[in-house]
């Protein structure tokens, strides 16, 4: 979830301005296991702890496991595992709510065909509940993300083929998922809708970004959408992309002024390239595309966030050294201009699909996957 608590707004202004030179710690090993550690989500707790799930084959399928730190990454939980299925689980979300409750959904194919689960904790990781299924349909049900609204309302969205082609769902549970609303129907294009991503900027206020393959766009484009009341109702479709070549794999984040904030992939130059835009009128309009990486080799799968005082991170996988690394670029004004890339990683393996959040104080949290091990492994990074 990507929204901050008006008290957390005024801790990180304060630390902001005390000015210490912000730099980048020594990257962490997070995991240690027999099987592979990928598909990381992060989120920040209103108190500051770090929260990350993943998925993991060591039991010889994939399940859903767990960790956290309390320190701001200094140390980090043993890890914890939170599904025991037959079927594979796997790209978990989680959302810590603003109550102070974790909640977690995944897809899994125990059913025999994809579904979303639920599991949730309210004591800050230490215990969770039993996990729920929570979709019941005759296509597969992929790719959940999830948001936790400042009135405690979880909001899911998710990819369904039921109806033959990939579309985009929704649903909401107002009892911190207990009970589940029933789906809506978000989209219903010609082609394919899948890879949504969802964030809420205030109680009422929700926007829902994905990738599109509908044949009027020829290739993936990024599509958009909203809700002004809370999910009950949703707005007609919107095409942000017009490009030539695949706009892929959107993120998207509100930054305390209310600014949204959109990154994607795109294909149309020789090999894929980071992109962004903005929206300072809650989604009514949109800049056009600004092209943040110019690399000889393939920039994939970035991931942005806004920090207490507005500036905004992004990071990225990169292909430019020979193998995939991790890097990383800033704005320090609302995204109009944007620092050169930084590497953030230098390994002989492959680095993966880094994931970043932000903690109350403004410092920049990165988890990724990297198979430098001999079999992938979670990796950290912490800039103060």
């Amino acid at each position: 979830m990507k929204s901050f608590l008006s008290a957390a707004i005024a801790l990180g202004l304060c630390l902001f301005a005390q000015g210490a030179q912000a730099q980048w710690i020594s990257a962490q090993r997070l995991t240690w296991n027999l099987g592979a550690s990928e598909s990381p989500s992060v989120d920040v707790d209103g108190s500051g702890h770090l929260h990350v799930v993943w998925n993991d084959d060591t039991p010889g399928n994939e399940e859903i496991y767990y960790k956290r730190s309390t320190d701001g990454g200094a140390t980090w939980s043993p890890a914890k595992r939170l599904s025991w299925n037959t079927g594979s689980s796997e790209l978990p979300a989680i959302a810590a709510g603003l109550s102070g409750n974790l909640h977690v959904v995944w897809q899994e194919s125990t059913p025999g065909n994809g579904e979303i689960y639920h599991i949730k904790s309210t004591d800050g990781g230490d215990t969770w509940s039993a996990g729920q299924r929570i979709t019941w349909n005759s296509g597969a049900s992929i790719d959940p993300v999830m948001a936790a609204a400042a009135d405690g309302l979880l909001h899911l969205g998710w990819a369904d083929s039921t109806y033959y082609n990939m579309e985009i769902y929704y649903k909401q549970s107002s009892d911190s998922g207990v009970t589940w609303m029933e789906k809506k129907k978000l989209t219903g294009n010609s082609g394919r809708s899948w890879r949504p991503f969802v964030v809420a900027a205030s109680a009422a206020d929700l926007h829902l970004v994905w990738e599109d393959d509908t044949p009027e766009a020829n290739v993936p484009e990024i599509y958009y959408t909203k809700s002004t009341d809370g999910g009950s109702s949703w707005a007609s479709c919107r095409r942000l992309t017009y490009t030539s070549g695949s706009s892929l794999n959107p993120d998207l984040t509100v930054d305390p002024s209310g600014n949204l904030h959109l990154v994607w992939e795109d294909s149309t130059s020789a090999s894929y390239e980071i992109f962004y835009k903005k929206s300072s009128d809650a989604g009514a309009t949109w800049t056009s595309g600004k092209r943040l990486t110019w690399t000889p080799d393939m920039s994939r799968i970035s991931d942005i966030v806004a920090d207490p005082s507005g500036q905004l991170h992004v990071v990225w996988r990169d292909r430019t050294p020979g193998n995939y690394e991790v890097y990383y670029k800033k704005s320090t004004n609302g995204g109009t201009a944007w620092s050169t890339n930084r590497r953030l990683t230098w390994n002989s393996g492959e680095s993966y699909n880094p994931v970043i959040a932000v903690d109350p104080t403004g410092s920049v949290h990165v988890i990724w996957f990297d198979d430098t091990p001999g079999n992938f492994e979670l990796y950290y990074k912490k800039r103060t």
